[in-house]
């Protein structure tokens, strides 16, 4: 079995459970290259020969997943997610258990789902046209706006530096959205509009029910509050229903599509995947790439079959999945 790993030592707290997860994965015979990611690494280089590996593996944060899940768009290379980062959503999306021996186990065994992945383009501030992909959601508005200001005490804080910037920018700017979704037009009020891929955040809380990776569509979320006190009954419901099929989500509206533009009558700042862009702009549009990429997965995950099949690389240790 021969192994690359990039891993981007920069992100989250620098654990070092990615070393735990290579002794575990690496059996006699097998080949594994470590590539440590540099401050400005090109997603693209750093996986250059992704080609020649039976699997790569992406161990970092969010952004680092996602750029990297891009750069082996289409290629059918399998990718194994490794949650190095602060938050770790994308991991947490695709259900699988995040413990390093098991995910090790998933690799050998090489059972893999095919997912969507986004991808989103504005016009900023001075005309130019940007373009990104993503993987976990992307938009404009009071998010963006609250993972600026967290973003000087991530590093201290953690995910704590999410809830502290809430507490510091308790009014946020309101704004009229035109959202188009697949040809439908809607129009709405409120403090943010995002497009997800998968809508699932902190403490395992569903923005919204029924978002997943492998349906072909993005989710569009609208936020329709005035101040930061009305998210208090919508952060209520998802404690109690964590996933929101039950008692819905106050204050929070979604549409679903593959092809999305969203105008506001306000420039707003953009974010894609946690990171905050430079500039405003008042349009973006999205869109979804079907299938893009090939993600190892575990019985645990939604996107897995509950029973493993047998090993691809053999010489697996058993692991006890929760029931």
């Amino acid at each position: 079995m021969r192994t690359l790993i990039v891993h981007n030592p920069r992100s989250g707290f620098g654990s070092d459970a990615i070393f735990q997860f290579q002794r575990a994965l690496v059996k006699a015979g097998d080949e594994c290259v470590f590539r440590m990611l540099a401050h400005d690494f090109d997603p693209k280089d750093a996986v250059r020969d992704a080609d020649g590996f039976d699997v790569v593996v992406v161990s970092g944060g969010d952004g680092t997943v996602a750029s990297v899940l891009h750069a082996l768009a289409h290629t059918g290379v399998p990718v194994c997610a490794f949650p190095s980062g602060t938050a770790n959503l994308y991991c947490a999306n695709l259900g699988n258990t995040m413990e390093p021996q098991a995910l090790a186990r998933a690799c050998r065994v090489g059972a893999t789902a095919s997912l969507d992945l986004g991808r989103i383009s504005w016009v900023d501030g001075e005309g130019a046209t940007e373009k990104r992909g993503f993987a976990l959601m992307s938009g404009m508005g009071y998010d963006a706006q609250l993972m600026a200001a967290a973003l000087p005490n991530k590093k201290a804080l953690g995910e704590a530096a999410y809830y502290a910037a809430a507490l510091e920018n308790p009014h946020p700017k309101i704004c009229d959205f035109k959202i188009t979704v697949d040809g439908d037009v809607h129009e709405r009020r409120g403090i943010m509009c995002l497009v997800a891929n998968n809508a699932m955040i902190q403490n395992d809380i569903s923005i919204v029910a029924g978002c997943r990776m492998d349906d072909g569509k993005l989710d569009v979320i609208v936020v329709e509050i005035e101040n930061a006190a009305q998210l208090v009954r919508p952060i209520l419901h998802g404690i109690f229903d964590r996933e929101g099929a039950k008692t819905g989500r106050p204050h929070i509206e979604s549409f679903s599509g593959a092809s999305i533009r969203v105008e506001a009558s306000e420039p707003m700042p953009v974010e894609v995947d946690g990171e905050v862009c430079e500039g405003l702009t008042t349009c973006f549009e999205a869109k979804a790439d079907p299938g893009a990429a090939r993600l190892i997965v575990d019985p645990m995950s939604g996107y897995g079959k509950q029973e493993a099949p047998e090993p691809k690389f053999g010489e697996v240790e058993d692991t006890a999945f929760p029931k």
